[in-house]
């Protein structure tokens, strides 16, 4: 079954500043996605990946087209759909994860994990369980978990944000090079912990440049240049 139906899908910036310059940042998107598969966005910088991750989860408009994404409680046009909707499934359904942590300051790490499964868990002792569990998986040491991410490296930085990300266990996890900045061990841990979710039904999008990564995760990829689709093929470990 389908959980994602992208149809005819654009998107155009208005620069104001160089005189309402018009940028096509994606031109007639079309693809589906099954419940539970995993697929890789690849393709040069510019060429659209991030621009349509951030049409999916709302945070750009998309300028024509449909999104049909399949929730618990039937099929939203996430295109369409109002504010208040796109908020309630981003709290119950659809997380995305960026590249870069941007957390309230002066927040412990291990409260950061806990975000989005304080959203959903009313048993709060159960939440830093769960997340402590994850920090120590993902080798963060014991006495930074109290302490600011701020004052992390880039690497410990993104670590958290994955964590903070799958801790929840989404139905549709959009995620944004998750290893980029890891060593070659933590990179595992984290291609694993994606892999859990998949097997437990979570559909995953994920933008990576890492042939490593994608050949670990990925069923399928969609290669994209100037904001085109010019590939779809399976991927070489199916």
């Amino acid at each position: 079954m389908n959980i994602l139906e992208v149809t005819h899908l654009s998107k155009e910036f208005n620069l104001h500043i160089l005189n309402n310059k018009r940028i096509e940042s994606l031109k007639d998107i079309n693809f589906t996605m099954k419940e539970g598969e995993i697929i890789g966005l690849t393709g040069k910088s510019g060429s659209g990946k991030s621009s349509l991750m951030k049409c999916l989860y709302r945070t750009y408009l998309a300028s024509t087209g449909e999104i049909i994404y399949l929730s618990k409680n039937g099929a939203v046009d996430l295109v369409k759909a109002d504010d208040h909707r796109i908020i309630d499934l981003r709290k119950n359904e659809i997380t995305y994860c960026s590249q870069f942590l941007s957390v309230i300051p002066r927040v412990a790490a291990i409260d950061v994990v806990c975000e989005n499964l304080f959203r959903v868990e009313k048993d709060k002792d159960f939440a830093r369980s769960q997340s402590k569990n994850m920090l120590e998986q993902l080798g963060l040491p014991y006495d930074l978990w109290d302490a600011f991410p701020v004052t992390f490296s880039g690497g410990e930085q993104q670590r958290i944000n994955v964590a903070r990300a799958i801790i929840a266990k989404p139905r549709f996890l959009l995620i944004d090079e998750p290893t980029a900045s890891l060593d070659a061990k933590t990179k595992d841990v984290v291609v694993d912990m994606i892999l859990r979710l998949k097997a437990e039904g979570t559909s995953v999008l994920v933008i990576s440049h890492d042939e490593y990564t994608l050949d670990r995760l990925c069923d399928r990829r969609i290669d994209l240049k100037f904001g085109e689709i010019i590939s779809e093929e399976m991927a070489t470990n199916q």
